[in-house]
């Protein structure tokens, strides 16, 4: 936000979107509006508490303070990653203040002077306690619970952890999910209050959500904007009761979802600690929560008899706390049956500090910090217990392998066991991206200690450099980087958290495909121990998935969308990959109803979307062909179509229209306005008048299809003024000439264009469905010919260029997106749909990914859970667990991944895992003899990539010239390429008969030529 410290300016909504900007898609104006009056305090800043601070302050609360008098020790180095060796010794919050505030300059960090005292809480409306005994929990929530400060309590052990909240006796929550309002077109309405609505989508509302109605012709008391409760009758109906004496509906209605706030109620933790209630975290585990509830209790109660945790793996101190458990969960309301493994685990882990765990709660805890300040999204209510006890290695847990080595790694050491240790730091990863997720990895390879050994390594790639919008997310980076190598800056940023890695990362510059093959080549895959993906567009992760299938590396993957995360685990011979599944595709929008028949915002704004490349860029583009390539006129007269529009363009934009003023600029758009938003309508209406009728008798006019009005140009219309500026400048930036911006400069040229009164066209064809073909109106050579010869020749325009405009959204100076929201809401206007903001038409045109810092943590440090997993080696499907978060609601899932599907041949089983290894290059003919000894295979078809190496139906003489070739030369012949020096093994695809002479699906081939 401009300042945090201004509330004027952020009451007037000024938040600097260029910083905010995939945050605000999640959270809303009004929500981040809230959370700029929000003064949060963290207590305890050791790897859970700093995760939290980090996260609040990249959200743009309106400040942050912290408090931690304890001094560094060095295995708070293995957790919290603003701490340096030499801070050692001093106090926690005064090194880590000044860190925390490097990340957002907006919002100002402090440290708490003095000693804390419940009622100094009364200056804070948010205030978050970790390291905090439970005794003491308690003492500060009574206060907090009877002066209205909203209360978290959080902490981890291990691979435990939980969270508390206490939001007050009444807290609104206004938007439960964050989701869009469900929307949609009436049907029908009879005398019973039954809805049915178009059967174009289901209405996908639920019983008791409440609806309001607009443009219903017949029944209009329901337009009175009041919202009316459903029950749901199907997929198309829903009643909202007895409508009779109200009116017969006609036609027409919109109904749009109303959200209704919800108030919850929070027990103090004195009371909630006697009778919890639980969020479950994973229904795997349905039994854990009740047993870690009072484990925690009993480690505080331990800590304060003995002056120290239990001991890593030690069995007296484990019998020891889960005798204290017992006692507790006896005092309890409705006492548990307590599961003694997860008590004593919770005991011979007490003394770790993990990174991925404070990631995986410091990202929960956040989020409930900024639904505590802003009403937004549902709370914990009241208690969330996490553990991961699959991500224990199989062995080498003893109570001396765990005990304390005086390192740095000492959190994670005292979990996992030195061994283990040893194995993290020899990992070889890949690291693909170094965007929001790719900086949280580096983050958490960093603590753990990844790559830090002798024989390990961390590489990690990202093409992109670093903008300002990258900043509240990416939290590596810092205003001084933008501009920057992601991948350069991250690796730099991780190494001065831990300078084990100094020498270790090695950052590329290099997106990974197929032209990227000589860096990221044979030798580099095979010297891998695996792969994680931070990618955010599916092509790149299928081809990283291909990659890891064909050298047979473990992938991990991960996404997010606003609140909502996944991560999923590929693991070699156990799971399918990441491309065995995939998403449906993105619903489009039909022709029809984007050229004539829009009814909701989303159309305009892909209508507008389109018009933006048909105006700025496509038309110079095809100029700049016309003036450099001879034989563009050839090539287009070649293709058969229509070239008559591409023709046209040429000659207006080089003869007929050539802008050689801005004052030209301006004409150029006044015309453009008239065609689009006056003279098109009128044309449709001239030929489906309002009252128009089907073949059938019922209103063209009717279900989906609005009827438009045409729109008059009124300069002194904000909307309209806005279309001709925007387009005026991008039309004058394909020209070269210098823009405008002042109003009266517009006003002044507009008064003097005189534009034609439009008539209507008998004979224009339009189209009315989807699956109608109708002709463009196919110009006749005669034509084609006329404006051919009317065309300058492209020599007389010696280094004469257009400039395309290439959109893009993130730049705010450009009249892109001024242009798209301008043309989209005359667009909605001609058709009576309600109109967008320039927020929400830049989301849906520039296809934004909406994101936010909390979930991007949770995921990661879900992704780093797994990590652990793949190191021990673990290789049963039951081990590791693919998962669904959305923070949001809030929601946990998780699942095994599936396994692999096998398929057979010759009663062999195989998977996408398996191939067939040709350790040496091989002639043709004994490639074949090899398959029918060694695999009971009669090859009949063999190809290597788009080439046909072999077939059983070639000419006799190919076929004894091919056999004698070794497979590698056979290749280079058939492609007329030779093979790249850094291809150490070609993939061939063999068709093939069984014993039986029947054709069988087979693995590929690795045929090794180096």
């Amino acid at each position: 936000m401009a300042t945090n410290m201004d509330v004027d300016n952020v009451k007037n909504g000024d938040i600097d979107e260029s910083l905010y900007s995939r945050q605000l898609y999640v959270l809303g104006h009004e929500a981040m509006k809230k959370m700029a009056f929000s003064n949060v305090l963290v207590v305890g800043l050791k790897g859970l508490g700093i995760e939290i601070a980090k996260n609040v302050v990249l959200a743009g609360v309106k400040s942050v303070t912290v408090y931690d008098s304890e001094p560094v020790k060095i295995a708070d180095l293995s957790s919290q990653f603003f701490l340096r060796p030499e801070d050692v010794g001093k106090r926690r919050d005064a090194v880590s203040a000044p860190r925390l505030q490097e990340l957002n300059g907006y919002v100002p960090v402090s440290v708490l002077d003095g000693e804390l005292t419940p009622p100094r809480l009364s200056a804070f409306q948010v205030v978050v306690f970790t390291e905090t005994p439970w005794k003491r929990l308690v003492e500060f929530n009574d206060f907090a619970h009877a002066n209205g400060v909203k209360f978290v309590a959080a902490q981890t052990r291990g691979l435990f952890g939980f969270t508390f909240n206490d939001f007050g006796k009444e807290f609104v929550v206004t938007d439960q999910t964050g989701e869009e309002p469900l929307s949609g077109m009436v049907a029908g309405i009879d005398n019973e209050g039954v809805v049915t609505t178009l059967d174009e989508t289901r209405h996908g509302l639920e019983d008791g959500d409440y609806v309001s109605f607009t443009e219903v012709k017949g029944i209009e008391s329901l337009n009175d904007g009041k919202a009316r409760k459903i029950n749901v009758l199907g997929p198309y109906t829903f009643s909202i009761g007895s409508l009779s004496g109200l009116g017969q509906y006609q036609t027409g209605g919109i109904y749009t979802q109303v959200k209704q706030p919800k108030t919850w109620a929070f027990k103090p933790l004195r009371e909630a600690a006697a009778d919890p209630s639980f969020v479950i975290s994973d229904f795997a585990k349905f039994e854990n929560p009740a047993s870690e509830h009072v484990a925690f209790q009993a480690l505080d109660e331990f800590l304060l008899a003995h002056g120290r945790l239990p001991r890593p793996m030690n069995e007296a101190d484990a019998t020891e706390v889960f005798a204290t458990a017992n006692r507790i969960n006896s005092a309890l309301k409705s006492p548990a049956e307590l599961v003694e493994k997860v008590v004593k685990e919770l005991s011979y882990q007490a003394q770790g500090d993990l990174s991925p765990v404070n990631a995986v709660l410091g990202g929960l805890v956040a989020q409930e910090v900024l639904k505590a300040s802003s009403g937004k999204f549902n709370p914990v209510h009241q208690f969330l217990y996490f553990d991961s006890l699959e991500s224990l290695p199989s062995s080498g847990r003893t109570e001396s392998s765990c005990a304390p080595k005086g390192t740095r790694y000492d959190g994670q050491v005292a979990v996992f066991g030195a061994e283990f240790q040893a194995k993290v730091a020899n990992v070889r990863e890949f690291l693909v991206g170094a965007g929001a997720i790719g900086c949280e990895m580096l983050k958490n390879w960093a603590m753990m200690g990844v790559g830090t050994g002798p024989g390990g390594a961390v590489y990690v790639t990202d093409m992109d450099t670093i903008e300002k919008s990258n900043l509240n997310r990416q939290f590596l980076f810092r205003p001084r980087d933008v501009g920057k190598l992601k991948s350069e800056t991250a690796s730099a940023a991780v190494t001065v958290m831990n300078q084990d890695l100094a020498g270790r990362v090695k950052a590329f510059s290099d997106r990974v495909g197929t032209e990227t093959e000589n860096v990221f080549d044979d030798g580099f895959w095979d010297g891998l121990t695996g792969v994680t993906n931070a990618l955010d567009n599916v092509d790149a992760r299928k081809y990283v998935d291909r990659r890891c299938v064909f050298f047979r590396k473990h992938l991990l993957e991960s996404g997010t969308l606003g609140t909502k995360g996944n991560t999923q685990v590929v693991i070699p011979d156990v799971t399918e990959s990441y491309s065995s599944s995939q998403d449906p595709p993105e619903k489009s929008i039909p022709i029809c109803t984007l050229k004539n028949f829009p009814n909701q915002i989303e159309h305009t704004i892909q209508w507008a979307r389109d018009l933006f490349e048909g105006l700025f860029r496509q038309p110079a583009e095809n100029v700049n062909q016309y003036l450099t390539n001879p034989t563009f006129v050839e090539s287009l007269l070649k293709q058969g179509g229509n070239p008559k529009e591409t023709l046209d363009q040429v000659h207006s934009f080089l003869v007929a229209q050539k802008a050689l003023s801005f004052a030209d600029c301006v004409t150029w758009a006044r015309f453009k306005f008239e065609e689009y938003f006056n003279n098109t309508i009128q044309q449709l209406l001239f030929n489906f008048p309002k009252d128009a009728v089907t073949s059938s008798g019922t209103p063209f006019w009717s279900g989906p299809k609005r009827a438009p009005d045409a729109i008059k140009f009124d300069v002194e219309n904000p909307l309209h003024l806005e279309f001709i500026i925007a387009a005026a400048n991008l039309h004058a930036f394909n020209y070269g000439l210098k823009g405008e911006t002042d109003k009266n400069q517009f006003r002044k040229i507009l008064a003097t264009i005189s534009v034609p009164e439009f008539k209507p066209k008998s004979g224009v064809k339009i189209q009315v469905n989807e699956n109608e073909q109708v002709s463009s109106g196919a110009a006749d050579e005669n034509e084609v010919d006329s404006i051919i010869k009317g065309l300058p020749p492209a020599t007389s325009f010696a280094g004469y260029r257009l400039n395309p405009v290439d959109f893009e959204k993130d730049d705010d100076t450009n009249y892109h997106i001024d242009f798209i929201t301008a043309a989209s809401n005359l667009r909605a206007t001609n058709y009576s749909i309600a109109v967008a903001d320039r927020h929400r038409t830049k989301f849906i045109a520039g296809k934004i990914i909406p994101a936010i810092a909390t979930t991007t943590a949770l995921v990661t440090g879900l992704v780093c859970l797994e990590f652990y997993k793949v190191v021990d080696g673990k290789s049963r499907l039951e081990d590791y667990k693919n998962g669904f978060v959305n923070l949001a609601l809030p929601f946990f899932g998780f699942s095994e991944p599936i396994a692999a599907p096998k398929l057979k041949y010759n009663d062999k089983e195989f998977t996408l895992w398996d191939r067939f290894e040709v350790d040496h290059d091989p002639t043709l003919q004994e490639f074949l003899d090899l398959f029918q000894r060694e695999h009971k295979l009669e090859v009949t078809m063999l190809s290597c990539g788009v080439s046909m190496l072999f077939s059983f139906f070639m000419p006799k003489k190919k076929l004894e010239e091919r056999k004698a070739l070794k497979i590698s030369k056979l290749v280079e012949t058939i492609s007329k390429k030779p093979v790249p020096p850094h291809v150490k093994t070609l993939v061939l695809e063999l068709c093939a008969n069984d014993e039986q002479g029947e054709d069988v699906e087979v693995p590929y081939v690795r045929v090794k030529i180096q």
